[in-house]
């Protein structure tokens, strides 16, 4: 079985697992603010590929109007929206997950497993941010490109992946510091 939003992520009340007291209920009233505007802008990039692929097969099927950029930009687009928005999708446990374990496990054990998780997955997305990170200084201070006609930068994406994942990675660390609800 799927776990998706539940029902008071989707209300707008986050879940039970996200820190709402103390230094970390600041810390995450910051990271919600933050995933807040990522989520507006990975919405806004999503429109603005939909626009631009619209406007590509428009142009080249009706207008025949060669062009080379839109696949391009709205792949990065796409990718950007991706990585920036995983923390907010995290914070309300909407990523897809097996649940199948959490209805036979007690209550304590499944408490703790899922913190595991949420570990398990910080460490994980911790290292992506890094590795992502060291990708991201290297196209930058080489000058990396795309080998199309176009040649957008390449540290537009590392830095999406980069900066994405860091915050993922936050989120996750609060969560997993949190514990999930009793």
């Amino acid at each position: 079985m799927a776990q998706g939003i539940d029902a008071a992520g989707a209300a707008g009340t986050p879940p039970a697992d996200i820190p709402s007291d103390g230094p970390l209920g600041r810390i995450q009233s910051a990271v919600t603010a933050l995933n807040t505007v990522a989520a507006v802008l990975s919405a806004l990039a999503i429109a603005a590929a939909g626009l631009i692929l619209t406007w590509e097969v428009i142009g080249r099927y009706f207008l025949a109007i060669a062009s080379d950029w839109q696949d391009e930009l709205s792949a990065m687009l796409l990718i950007g929206a991706t990585f920036i928005s995983a923390a907010w999708t995290q914070a309300r446990r909407g990523h897809v997950a097996i649940d199948a374990l959490s209805h036979i496990l007690p209550p304590g054990i499944e408490r703790l497993r899922r913190r595991a998780a949420d570990l398990v997955a910080c460490i994980f997305c911790a290292y992506f941010a890094y590795k992502s990170a060291q990708l991201l200084h290297e196209a930058w201070e080489e000058g990396q490109t795309t080998p199309s006609a176009w040649g957008s930068p390449l540290w537009i994406p590392y830095l999406c992946m980069a900066a994405g994942m860091a915050l993922l990675a936050l989120q996750q660390a609060l969560q997993a510091l949190k514990g999930p609800a009793k």
